[in-house]
């Protein structure tokens, strides 16, 4: 309280300075600012009273209130007028160092309580890339036939995780943080903990993708596998007897200790093999072990209930979909792929969801979010600040027809932009005459509803239906109620913007549809079969053409060796249906013929 009272007597002070130095700026005073009252502040000729302080997260402006005071999280929030919310905390100048701080939570996952740690030094030594020991090395070879891997390097690829590009900028102005080398794997992180160093894996797991050769916060990681990763976990990890741990890996008894907790933290865990690569499992890994949880409203361990789980929906029903992107944030006002999230930051969810899946007890959760408020903060400005990457600068000026593009831009005005915002691109200004190409492609403001809207257009509704699984379960929760999250479930999905589109196939929320030429197709000529690989090659595992994967016999053979590539539609929750009744005339014939999918292909490279 004393240091708060120092603080307020200090902005005080800088306030009064303020005043008296706005007092001499002219004869009058008709043009120089407001007048703040005594004790308040200018900022930017708005008056600001000045708060109690801010130590529980980022005050970068220094006028006591804390930053994410400013945003509303309510449902009754829209966009600011003819703008976004990149800069969500109105940071200014402030924004890109933030940002390098939120970037480093992206890296490493930061809950040092969560309930699935593993010990570090203990698997190392087991899984140690350079062991030469025969033991370890019958260690190894026999957990490669179990799990798919057997050291260190080999999880970190299995699980899919990108790998750093050596880079000195993760986006316009903003470092990444030191001690990265080209190769590192990004989303495995070590963390100090209680017990000792632990094992931990981040939101760069899923939300930092390999693109040709470049590293892309923000971006969905096609290849992780997350979710299966935790499966198998959730299979053999807790059945390992402590006394064969001991003798395999040599931990010290906090080692020991965290190695015991994190099993029985996984015993309140239920998770589901997603249906294809690089798709997420996580409503059903949510809702399924809080059907191993208690009804009171911190869904307390119920040891009863480990092993006679509550029935679910989600038992049977696949809701799989793939990570969204994080540049669209800044256009939305609530959340996820269906916006059932109506209300809260929806990196408050991003916690609960992941610690949900661990097992973590939800009362020390809440603790330490109450305590880390600045990584909360941190990590909100960073996933909203993310950029769309574009194409040219992937693939250079001579992949995109300017001409074609301009012709598109008039079609998507005319069936697009109704759902997904009108664009306004560089070569509409005054001065296009004047400008670079890259400056005409680039896109200049997007005007997107202020409110987000669900609109239900036919697509696959069993990722929106598994809501339903835990949405009124996780209202109850004290935690939820505490941050202010709103869940409800809803028919149909976000029309979301279309920032860096030609970055984001396969398409559709459940990765369902190849490319950009059959997303504006009925679906009755959209490839039922597919696979999904790397993106290594630009010249083999991209189609410039059409925008996504290749398909048919321009599929690489090395693709369809590993059955987790294969995406077949006539799955339930893999369909490729709907998103199409604005293609067709009143006779059910196509809009677009084959130059106009063309030319609203090549328009839809440039955003």
């Amino acid at each position: 309280m004393e240091s708060a009272r120092i603080r307020g007597a200090v902005f005080a002070l800088v306030a009064a300075v303020a005043v008296v130095a706005w007092a001499g700026c002219g004869a009058d005073g008709a043009d120089a600012g407001v007048s703040c009252p005594d004790g308040w502040l200018d900022m930017g000729g708005e008056c600001v009273e000045p708060g109690p302080g801010c130590e529980d997260g980022l005050d970068r402006n220094g006028d006591g209130h804390c930053d994410r005071e400013r945003v509303d999280w309510s449902r009754e929030a829209r966009l600011p007028e003819g703008g976004d919310r990149r800069d969500i905390y109105g940071l200014g100048a402030e924004l890109e160092g933030v940002v390098e701080s939120g970037l480093a939570h992206v890296l490493v996952w930061p809950v040092d309580i969560s309930g699935a740690l593993l010990p570090w030094q203990p698997l190392q030594r087991m899984l140690d890339p350079d062991a030469t020991e025969r033991r370890v090395l019958d260690q190894q070879d026999l957990a490669r036939r179990m799990l798919g891997f057997g050291t260190t390097e080999e999880m970190y690829d299995w699980v899919g995780l990108p790998r750093f590009d050596g880079s000195e900028e993760a986006m316009p102005g903003v470092r990444w943080p030191e001690g990265l080398d080209a190769g590192t794997p990004l989303g495995a992180g070590i963390i100090d903990t209680r017990w000792g160093e632990a094992l931990t894996y981040s939101c760069a797991t899923c939300h930092v993708a390999d693109l040709f050769g470049r590293t892309v916060v923000g971006a969905t990681n096609r290849r992780a596998r997350a979710n299966e990763y935790f499966h198998v976990a959730r299979q053999f990890y807790p059945t390992l007897p402590g006394e064969v741990f001991q003798s395999l890996t040599d931990p010290t008894e906090l080692e020991l200790e965290l190695f015991l907790q994190t099993q029985q933290s996984l015993l309140q865990v239920e998770t589901r093999e997603p249906l294809v690569r690089g798709l997420d499992t996580s409503l059903a890994q949510v809702g399924l072990s809080l059907s191993k949880r208690a009804l009171d409203e911190w869904a307390s361990v119920e040891r009863a209930r480990q092993r006679n789980p509550r029935e679910n929906l989600l038992d049977h029903h696949a809701a799989d979909s793939k990570p969204a992107v994080w540049w669209t944030l800044r256009y939305k006002t609530r959340w996820l792929s269906d916006g059932s999230i109506v209300s809260g930051n929806p990196i408050f969810t991003n916690f609960l969801w992941n610690e949900i899946g661990r097992g973590t007890d939800l009362e020390q959760l809440e603790r330490w979010l109450r305590n880390n408020m600045h990584i909360v903060d941190e990590l909100t400005v960073a996933a909203f600040a993310t950029e769309a990457p574009r194409y040219e600068d992937f693939f250079g000026l001579d992949r995109v027809d300017l001409a074609a593009a301009q012709r598109g831009q008039a079609h998507f005005n005319a069936i697009c932009s109704a759902c997904h915002g009108t664009y306004t691109k560089g070569w509409e200004l005054d001065d296009a005459a004047e400008r670079t190409q890259v400056e005409l492609l680039r896109n200049v403001h997007l005007d997107y509803p202020r409110e987000t809207q669900v609109v239900d257009v036919g697509t696959s509704p069993q990722r929106a239906q598994g809501m339903a699984g835990f949405a009124d379960r996780l209202n109850e929760l004290a935690i939820s109620q505490w941050m202010e999250t709103v869940v409800e479930v809803q028919d149909g999905y976000v029309p979301p913007p279309l920032d860096g589109i030609w970055a984001r196939y396969p398409y559709f929320h459940n990765a369902s549809v190849p490319s950009l030429c059959e997303v504006i197709r009925p679906a009755r000529f959209r490839t039922t079969e597919f696979w999904i690989g790397p993106d290594e090659d630009p010249d083999t595992d991209f189609d410039h053409d059409c925008v996504g994967l290749p398909v048919g016999d321009a599929v690489p053979a090395e693709w369809r060796d590993d059955p987790h590539n294969r995406h077949d539609t006539s799955v339930p929750g893999l369909s490729n249906q709907g998103h199409e009744s604005f293609l067709l005339d009143a006779d059910g014939n196509e809009i677009l013929d084959a130059a106009a999918r063309r030319d609203l292909v090549e328009f839809l490279k440039t955003l």
